[in-house]
């Protein structure tokens, strides 16, 4: 394939990417590392998170992906791009309800509702969580490297309900997201799948990273020549003959992670649209049941996965603190109807 070729395609590919910086080395510039040369020159951003870009395929040299440790070379074109427009990072109050479970002076826990966006993103830049937690709270702490972000310490998708805790002090910042880093917070998801998975209970522990093909989307590297190090927890907790139950505890936290190690596994969560869950994965294609599947299609339209459980050590008191949540009202409607269906067929 020519070079104009793959740069042809190259550009089809990152269709959805926005440029944000566009670099060209010096004619006289010495050999050094990409990583080191990028994180001289890009405001706000740490290595890892250059590295991470890197891994991910935001960065291109000369219209190539590239590795960390590649070392740049005089005469070059350096792209970094994202899945957004470049934007500021005002963030607008707006005064949406929130349903705090528990707050203290350093920190709160909210159950989120499926269909909030957590933070504002390229479509998304108002109505999200973060819109109504600077309405209802002043100065609340940003993570470094993660401006417009207010309180936020981790995120969960858009159409996954459940809890999240949000740091309102530095102290509850820094505190919880060591616990995030060194991956000693608990989290405990629901999830329902298509099919019953062959082990009752069993760990994935697969690298994730952005599709090759579609950047929007996160797929299992098996092989670990790409992606980050990704692992998770599983067990059943029902068999539905067609569909099961799912308790997923996270180790890692990887954009999509439960959602696309499931898919690994060959079970998709169900109704989850950008993994093939959307479809009738198991059982029958006779009409009375395919009309059966798309009615529970119409009860949870949405991914059928919850953040049920948090617990954390407390950043202040030094207590630990754990918090559960019912399922949601989608949840528990689709669940008796997949058990009343089994029950008379």
């Amino acid at each position: 394939m020519s070079k104009e070729k793959e740069l042809e395609l190259l550009e089809e590919e990152n269709e959805s990417l926005f440029e944000h910086y566009r670099i060209e080395t010096d004619p006289k510039q010495t050999l050094v590392r990409i990583d080191k040369f990028l994180m001289d020159r890009l405001p706000n951003v740490s290595r890892n998170k250059v590295q991470a870009g890197i891994k991910d395929g935001f960065v291109l040299v000369d219209g190539e992906e590239i590795k960390p440790n590649y070392k740049i070379r005089p005469n070059q074109l350096i792209t970094v791009s994202l899945p957004e427009p470049p934007r500021d990072t005002d963030v607008v109050p707006e005064n949406i309800l929130l349903n705090i479970v528990y707050e203290d002076e350093h920190l709160l826990v909210v159950n989120k509702d499926a269909g909030m966006v957590v933070h504002p993103a390229y479509n998304n830049w108002t109505g999200t969580l973060v819109n109504a937690l600077t309405f209802h709270f002043q100065n609340l702490p940003t993570m470094e490297n993660n401006e417009g972000r207010p309180g936020l310490v981790h995120r969960i998708d858009k159409d996954t309900s459940g809890l999240l805790v949000i740091a309102k002090t530095d102290l509850a910042m820094s505190g919880l997201a060591k616990q995030f880093l060194d991956h000693s917070i608990e989290r405990t998801y629901y999830a329902l799948v298509w099919g019953e998975p062959k082990e009752e209970e069993g760990t994935i522990n697969v690298n994730l990273g952005r599709s090759l093909k579609d950047r929007r989307v996160t797929t299992a590297f098996p092989e670990g020549d790409f992606g980050r190090h990704a692992i998770t927890h599983y067990k059943v907790l029902k068999n539905l003959r067609y569909v099961s139950l799912i308790q997923c505890n996270l180790e890692t936290g990887r954009t999509h992670q439960i959602r696309a190690h499931m898919k690994y596994l060959g079970h998709p969560l169900f109704n989850d649209g950008t993994y093939g869950g959307n479809k009738v994965l198991k059982g029958t294609q006779f009409s009375k049941y395919k009309s059966f599947v798309d009615n529970c299609f119409k009860v949870i339209p949405r991914q059928a996965l919850h953040a049920k459980s948090l617990g954390f050590v407390h950043p202040a008191t030094k207590k630990f603190m754990q918090f559960d949540s019912e399922l949601p009202k989608d949840f528990v409607e689709v669940m008796e109807k997949w058990d009343n269906y089994v029950q008379h067929h």
